[in-house]
């Protein structure tokens, strides 16, 4: 970290993942942005690759022997995105961090703009996908599962922002001293209530391969975002069970009653088995909700590294944090 007399450093993190066509490009971009800003602000670049098998790992070797300015680590697997994002922002040395991915989608360019709010005060600048290259059935999806994620949280979390964000190092700290075991950093920065502004931008289309978001995972992400963030699915199990206690009651009393009337009413067969097929799609339910938080209980307590570093470049292993 720059001290108070020098230019303040920016962190560029980047996660990677089988992204050899993008990078040559990025780094161009990222170099000239530097040397735009290089009266303002120093920049360094750090990725961390998450067991890619296209050549990145050995053009970031290339990249790190000519350039100090970039930094990498890379993992023995696929420890996912959001771990990659964590383990980055661990590893950043910036007075502030920009999260950027490698596909060019969001434009380094935007720093300028990002680092102008930071130096306002911002501790959170975080960009809003106005328009972005998907088709009609994802963009809706995805929408929806803003929408949903935002009213289920215990806290607000800006719809239509990705991880594209600049976070100043007391966001870092805060990150680096909560526990998760299954991480969703999008909702735990919203939720730590730093003050924070959005900036709209148009999402341009992918520079090269293949994006690794599909629906699959979007919707694991979705479902670390509700339980992650949200008590509410614990919640409506307890009051639905809690109505379904009181419609039962009432069910029993209205055959008791019959009962008593005319004894010789046929027994009711098929309401039986209603209610029993009823009752266990019902409990099968609620052991789900319950069964994914005990899960992430599980795998905090088994305490997991975030990740596991293979290989580094341009960083001393002794200050490894994982």
């Amino acid at each position: 970290m720059s001290n108070a007399c020098s230019k303040p450093l920016i962190s560029i993190s980047i996660p990677v993942l089988n992204e050899a066509g993008n990078l040559p490009v990025l780094y161009e971009r990222l170099d000239s942005l530097a040397h735009k800003m290089e009266n303002h602000c120093e920049m360094e670049f750090l990725f961390t690759d998450n067991r890619s098998e296209d050549g990145t790992w050995e053009q970031l070797k290339e990249l790190s022997k000519r350039d100090p300015r970039v930094r990498a680590m890379r993992f023995s697997k696929n420890f996912g995105f959001q771990n990659s994002i964590l383990a980055n922002y661990l590893h950043t040395r910036g007075d502030a961090v920009l999260q950027i991915d490698a596909d060019l989608q969001d434009p380094p360019e935007l720093l300028e703009q990002f680092f102008e709010l930071w130096q306002q005060g911002y501790k959170v600048v975080y960009g809003v996908r106005i328009k972005r290259p998907d088709g009609f059935f994802l963009a809706t999806f995805r929408r929806f599962g803003y929408w949903l994620i935002d009213k289920l949280s215990e806290h607000e979390i800006p719809r239509d922002a990705g991880d594209f964000r600049l976070i100043d190092r007391s966001v870092v700290k805060a990150i680096a001293q909560s526990k998760s075991a299954s991480p969703y950093i999008r909702g735990q920065i919203a939720g730590m209530g730093f003050q924070q502004i959005g900036v709209p931008y148009a999402r341009d289309a992918r520079l090269s391969g293949k994006s690794k978001f599909n629906l699959s995972r979007l919707l694991r992400l979705g479902i670390t975002a509700v339980f992650n963030h949200s008590t509410i699915p614990l919640r409506a199990a307890t009051f639905l069970g809690v109505g379904i206690l009181v419609l039962s009651l009432l069910g029993t009393a209205y055959y008791l009653a019959l009962y008593a009337l005319d004894s010789t009413l046929p027994r009711g067969f098929t309401s039986i088995q209603l209610m029993i097929l009823f009752g266990i799609g019902l409990n099968a339910f609620f052991l789900g909700i319950i069964g994914e938080y005990i899960l992430r209980i599980y795998r905090l307590m088994r305490s997991d590294p975030i990740a596991i570093v293979d290989e580094c470049l341009n960083i001393n292993t002794n200050d490894l944090k994982l």
